[in-house]
């Protein structure tokens, strides 16, 4: 979730913690509703490191390096989770008041 798709749920956001959500859950939300696509998309790419089987299966093809997928993967999932958290602590901050003002 980017920064502008938090500024433009800033009254939804507002909303909630006016009702009692609290930061953490705003956190949560705004991180999970960012990572569902970057973990759906990197399954997919998933199914592409398992070439190591279709070397089996297929002459003359080699696997390539499963490590580097997996270092790959995980330097993905990191740099999605800090895509996702700098927006979350900004919504995080919002004051349900001017939240709730501004239109």
């Amino acid at each position: 979730m980017s920064y502008k798709l938090v500024q433009q749920r800033t009254e939804e956001i507002g909303v909630r913690m006016a009702l009692g959500a609290s930061t953490s859950s705003v956190l949560r939300m705004v991180v999970r509703q960012g990572m569902v696509p970057v973990l759906v998309g990197l399954s997919l790419a998933g199914a592409f490191a398992l070439t190591r089987a279709m070397e089996s299966l297929l002459y003359n093809v080699s696997a390539v390096d499963p490590w580097r997928y997996m270092l790959v993967t995980i330097f993905l999932i990191l740099i999605a989770l800090m895509a996702c958290y700098f927006p979350a602590t900004k919504a995080m901050r919002i004051d349900p008041m001017i939240a709730l003002r501004s239109e």
